[in-house]
């Protein structure tokens, strides 16, 4: 506006100047006249060069300013555009359960007579972040809470001989990373990821959400013979062509100081101590047919890994411990059809030797005193039918079978049968929206010896998961 009004002050000057030219040459006669005309007319030329310098001035500050508006603004944007790419390769998901479980409990493994226990669990709450630095780099980090919380509790293990109270840091509620793995995918054929990465040996490593198995808890049979939602630290590769998927994998080895003999080698993951003793490793390895994720899939799994070296006290035994597991698992999902199910056969070589080498150790717990599986076995089969294809009521129904026998041969001697577990039941998933599921079993468990009685179980159980 100030630029609009000087430009028709000069305007008003220049036509005042032109008029003033015009009547000094009337007036050229006249030199007193002539002289003071030409005066003015000077005087007038000057401040029209200075109005106009300072026109000039006025616009290379504007154009000067403007230039500062639009890299501030070509600035914000950037920024935004920079945020919003970041978020972009940021990722989010969580997932959690709690449950109700009334089962008969015996006081310890010589007990014969059941008393019924109701109980409540915050069982987990998981958190998982992940971030894609580039089309080929990314990671993934896997938080989970155990149990509400953290800290000290006291715990009881009827399971021991006599059954003990023990105090733990980790029985009462744990935080637990269980995945923190960098991965590196060229190529949807191959990849490499290392850190701290799942094994792939049995269903559970892959099928771990409430939406994704049946039951009211994890299958029983799986956690009474190998870790739970195995994770190791390690380095593996992977990939998939056609539509077989393949995981490789060199990783720390199991510890045999805390083998127990109600859940054969599950209890010997390193997980206790800040440091894991890699002086044995192991390796993992999985075929799939299918996608056990998205529905129906075949697939077969092998572990193999000595023990023995990552003992704390390895003066104490001066064998291999080997372990050995075969994993055979099938899924079919058709329809309102669900069908799932998995073997599980292992071999763990010196025994015997371990069981006295860990019977002579110091703190360690009476149960390590009893027999030591050198194979062991253990299955599942989960059946379901989604009743909304037929209805409006988000319902599945369900038929379960669990077993379990961590003491299928022993090197010498006779295998006691009081571990060997038969879990069957039947219960019911209810979706009110997709992102969660409450759940309702009830079932019977059976124990292989005459003299204990069969005793029935009753959970109930909610459960969640999202992704952002």
């Amino acid at each position: 506006m100030r630029t609009e009004l000087k430009l028709s002050s000069l305007a008003i000057m220049v036509t005042a100047l032109i008029g003033s030219v015009h009547g000094t040459a009337q007036a050229a006669t006249d030199p007193a006249v002539l002289e003071q005309a030409i005066a003015k007319q000077e005087a007038q030329l000057q401040q029209l060069k200075q109005q106009l310098s300072e026109l000039a001035a006025q616009q290379q500050q504007q154009q000067v300013q403007q230039a500062e508006y639009q890299a501030k603004t070509s600035t914000v944007v950037d920024r935004v555009d920079t945020a919003a790419d970041k978020l972009s390769k940021f990722s989010f998901q969580s997932y959690g359960s709690a449950v109700y479980t009334s089962d008969e409990y015996f006081d310890n493994v010589q007990d014969t007579t059941p008393e019924r226990r109701n109980r409540f669990d915050l069982e987990r709450v998981v958190t998982e972040f992940g971030y894609q630095f580039t089309d080929v780099w990314s990671m993934e980090v896997e938080i989970e809470y155990e149990h509400g919380g953290t800290g000290t509790s006291l715990e009881y293990d009827g399971f021991d001989e006599f059954g003990e109270f023990e105090t733990e840091v980790e029985a009462g509620g744990e935080v637990v990373v269980e995945k923190a793995e960098l991965r590196y995918r060229p190529s949807k054929a191959f990849g490499v990821k290392f850190g701290n990465i799942h094994v792939p040996i049995g269903l559970t490593s892959m099928l771990h959400k409430p939406n994704q198995y049946l039951t009211v808890m994890r299958h029983k049979s799986e956690a009474a013979m190998i870790p739970a939602v195995w994770n190791e630290n390690g380095i593996g590769v992977y990939g998939e062509i056609a539509d077989f998927h393949y995981q490789a994998q060199v990783i720390s080895g199991l510890n045999s100081e805390y083998f127990r003999t109600y859940d054969w080698t599950a209890s010997g993951h390193q997980k206790r101590f800040e440091h894991v003793n890699g002086d044995d490793l192991a390796f993992a390895g999985r075929l799939d047919y299918g996608d056990f994720k998205k529905g129906s899939a075949v697939g077969v799994a092998y572990y193999y890994g000595n023990t023995s070296d990552n003992r704390h006290k390895s003066n104490k035994i001066d064998v291999d411990g080997t372990v050995s597991i075969v994993s055979v698992a099938g899924a079919y999902i058709e329809g309102p059809w669900i069908l799932r199910g998995q073997y599980l056969y292992g071999t763990l070589s010196d025994s015997d030797a371990i069981t006295q080498a860990n019977k002579t150790t110091p703190g360690l717990k009476p149960g390590n005193f009893a027999q030591l599986g050198s194979q062991s076995q253990a299955f599942f089969v989960e059946a379901g039918i989604d009743l909304n294809h037929f209805t409006s009521v988000p319902l599945t129904v369900f038929a379960n079978i669990d077993y379990s026998n961590p003491l299928m041969e022993v090197e010498t001697g006779t295998a006691t049968k009081r571990f060997e577990n038969t879990w069957t039941s039947v219960g019911v998933n209810y979706f009110p929206i997709p992102q969660i599921v409450i759940k309702a079993e009830a079932g019977l468990h059976q124990v292989a010896v005459a003299s204990i009685p069969d005793t029935h179980f009753f959970a109930l159980g909610v459960g969640y998961q999202f992704s952002l």
